[in-house]
C-alpha cells in the first residue's frame, strides 16, 4: 500500500507523521488489497474540534473517504481509522458476496 501524508497550513512533527502512517498500516488487517491511502491533516475554524483528519483510501473499483474532527490530530486520526475500517469491512463483504 502506498501512503501519502499532507499537513495543510501547519508543520507536522515527525512523531505525528509516524503515528498517522502506523495507524493506516493497521487497515491492511481489515482488507489486504488497499492500493493507496492519502492522509490529510488540517486545522479547522471550529473552537470545539480544531483539528481535522481526512483519509482517502483507494481500493479496487472504489474510493473510500472519511473526515473526522477532534481536539487533537491523534484523536481525529483514531476516529477516522475507526470509521474507515467499518467501511472496508462492508466493502470486503460486498466483494465476497458478488463473487
Amino acid at each position: 500500500m502506498k501512503t501519502t501524508f499532507t499537513a495543510r497550513h501547519f508543520e507536522a512533527s515527525a512523531d505525528l507523521q509516524q503515528y498517522c502512517r502506523d495507524s493506516v498500516e493497521k487497515l491492511e488487517q481489515f482488507y489486504d488489497r488497499i492500493v493507496m491511502c492519502d492522509i490529510i491533516l488540517e486545522p479547522t475554524p471550529s473552537d470545539e474540534n480544531p483539528q481535522q483528519a481526512e483519509l482517502i483510501v483507494k481500493v479496487p473499483r472504489k474510493v473510500l473517504t472519511v473526515k473526522e474532527s477532534a481536539k487533537t490530530y491523534e484523536q481525529a486520526v483514531h476516529n477516522a481509522i475507526d470509521t474507515i475500517s467499518r467501511q472496508l469491512k462492508r466493502y470486503k463483504e460486498k466483494m465476497h458476496a458478488t463473487q
